[in-house]
């Protein structure tokens, strides 16, 4: 019979520090990562006080309704030669349609905002020849008649690097 004495093992301040150390660098990487992750893929802030917003957003929910009702649709396309914005009726152009008013935003910031009207080219088409930074946008665009509103429509968008 051979009596095997094991030397029985302790918790020290070693392990102590191993698993603090585990613990808090776990934290710390997934923080890392998640921020990492938020920073590339926000697109930022949509209003700046939200308690107008929603007393604004049942006004807003019905007007997008009665423009997308009217069959007319608009398209914005980032072009070598600037921006155009194309107005449609069932696919032809509108007629009535005599400015176009386009405010560019960063989703994020407010300092490059641009308000600007873009030139009628054509019956339905119009252009601004202003050059975007690369990168997110959001394009307010008001199509009038006069002083009626006759579409509005917000236009999420990615300018790309050589867009003037």
């Amino acid at each position: 019979m051979t009596h095997h004495s094991s030397k029985q093992r302790q918790f020290t301040g070693w392990h102590m520090i191993a698993v603090m150390a585990l613990f808090f660098g776990t934290i710390i990487s997934v923080n890392f990562v998640m921020a990492w992750n938020a920073s590339r893929s926000w697109s930022g802030l949509v209003v700046e006080n939200t308690y107008i917003a929603s007393q604004q957003f049942n006004g807003k929910v019905a007007e997008t309704r009665a423009f997308q009702a009217s069959g007319i649709t608009g398209r914005l396309t980032a072009e070598p030669g600037g921006i155009r914005y194309v107005v449609t009726y069932n696919g032809l152009p509108v007629k009535q349609i005599d400015r176009v008013v386009v405010v560019f935003k960063r989703p994020v910031e407010e300092h490059e905002d641009l308000r600007v009207e873009l030139d009628r080219q054509d019956e339905g088409t119009f252009l601004v020849t202003e050059s975007l930074k690369p990168g997110q946008w959001i394009a307010d665009v008001t199509a009038m008649s006069g002083d009626a509103v006759v579409y509005r429509q917000a236009i999420r968008f990615i300018a790309p690097g050589d867009v003037k």
